[in-house]
């Protein structure tokens, strides 16, 4: 790889500039109502959809952008800068659609990749389970067959777009028994007989995402439901973290640096002692150690990024490697930001009338979800082991 890798191109920067434009004017404005009322901000996804957000990372022979991982996580960012609870929505969304689009039968990608191309659909993805968050091999819901279709019964946790989503892509088990093998990726309506929402969660962050149990009491699938090949999910699942988490990192720099700038602009103009906060050293070093954790979080995500769009690259820790790396570095990085940021406005930190309180909020689920950065650090150190 070269220093190019990790520098944009005048092309990336004006689509990046672009979106950003976007955000700020029609997507930041509605984030304070979302987490107050925890309702999803359909008016931002309505917006990311006219603009042709939406559909940004698919293939263009399904209409969408070709855009590569480097590019999308710009856009990621930028969205989460705006927004983060829609940005776990454009995130979720588009790697479940990507997965169909890469995996799914003609049929599939003809009923379901147009709509989602366009936002006119929000696409979920239903793998969690109350026991099985980071060990996905944990899942219990299964799936068996009826005639030639299958009947799913289990119930799925944490479910992003709960209740939004047009369909979701389910993972089922359907060989008995533990372990890795024998599970199964179906895609099933959200109006499919038996499906239903359960309950919702109350979360700390990301509030206006809708997060909540989704209930399969048989439903029934065709055998034209199955999403690649029969029992080979758990691989399925595999690829799709190696590039969602690097995006999960995007995520979390587009949170922390919309912490950073209101700490930032915050200390500029406040008074304290007959000066400026900002002209204090041990001030000066808080924002400086900020940025640096900003600057190398965004590299380590940019390379990543890079490394899995390649398949691997000579030289390079492997895919699975670079993108726990960077999803560890980047959530850790947020927190700390996040939070320096609310030090930094001290009481009014602490209240909503700024919404570092909210980027802070956010940020912690960042290092839970798609795999806790624990697992992620299991990861590295089993490949450093050779194991």
């Amino acid at each position: 790889m070269t220093g190019a890798a990790f520098v944009p191109t005048p092309d990336q920067r004006e689509f990046r500039d672009v979106v950003r434009a976007l955000c700020a004017d029609k997507v930041e404005p509605n984030a304070e109502a979302a987490d107050r009322t925890g309702r999803f901000p359909q008016a931002s996804w309505q917006a990311l959809a006219d603009a042709g957000i939406c559909g940004v990372a698919l293939p263009a022979e399904h209409g969408g952008g070709a855009a590569d991982l480097t590019t999308w996580s710009m856009v990621v960012e930028e969205v989460a800068h705006a927004c983060a609870a829609t940005a776990v929505t454009l995130l979720v969304h588009a790697g479940a659609a990507a997965a169909l689009a890469r995996l799914g039968s003609e049929a599939q990608r003809r009923e379901w990749l147009p709509r989602a191309v366009t936002g006119e659909i929000v696409m979920g993805y239903a793998q969690s389970e109350s026991h099985a968050g980071s060990d996905v091999a944990a899942i219990t819901t299964r799936a068996e067959r009826d005639g030639d279709a299958w009947r799913i019964t289990g119930v799925k946790s944490w479910i992003t777009s709960a209740g939004v989503a047009a369909a979701y892509l389910v993972l089922a088990r359907t060989e008995a028994g533990p372990g890795t093998r024998g599970m199964t990726m179906f895609v099933v309506p959200a109006d499919a007989g038996g499906l239903s929402v359960g309950k919702y969660e109350s979360k700390m962050g990301l509030r206006g995402s809708p997060t909540g149990e989704i209930i399969l009491d048989g439903v029934r699938a065709g055998a034209d439901a199955v999403v690649g090949e029969p029992g080979g999910a758990f691989g399925i699942a595999m690829g799709f973290l190696n590039r969602s988490r690097p995006m999960v990192g995007a995520q979390a720099i587009g949170v922390a640096r919309a912490a950073f700038e209101v700490a930032r602009d915050y200390v500029a103009e406040r008074d304290a002692f007959g000066r400026k906060v900002a002209d204090f050293q041990g001030v000066q070093f808080m924002l400086a150690d900020m940025a640096i954790g900003l600057e190398t979080a965004r590299a380590m995500v940019r390379r990543a990024a890079a490394i899995v769009d390649a398949g691997g690259v000579d030289g390079e820790p492997e895919p699975a490697v670079a993108a726990a790396i960077a999803k560890a570095h980047a959530t850790d990085v947020a927190m700390a930001v996040t939070t320096d940021a609310v030090q930094l406005l001290g009481g009014a930190g602490y209240v909503t009338d700024f919404a570092v309180e909210r980027h802070m909020r956010d940020a912690k689920v960042f290092q839970i979800y798609e795999g806790t950065n624990q697992i992620q650090r299991w990861i590295v150190g089993r490949r450093l082991l050779g194991r």
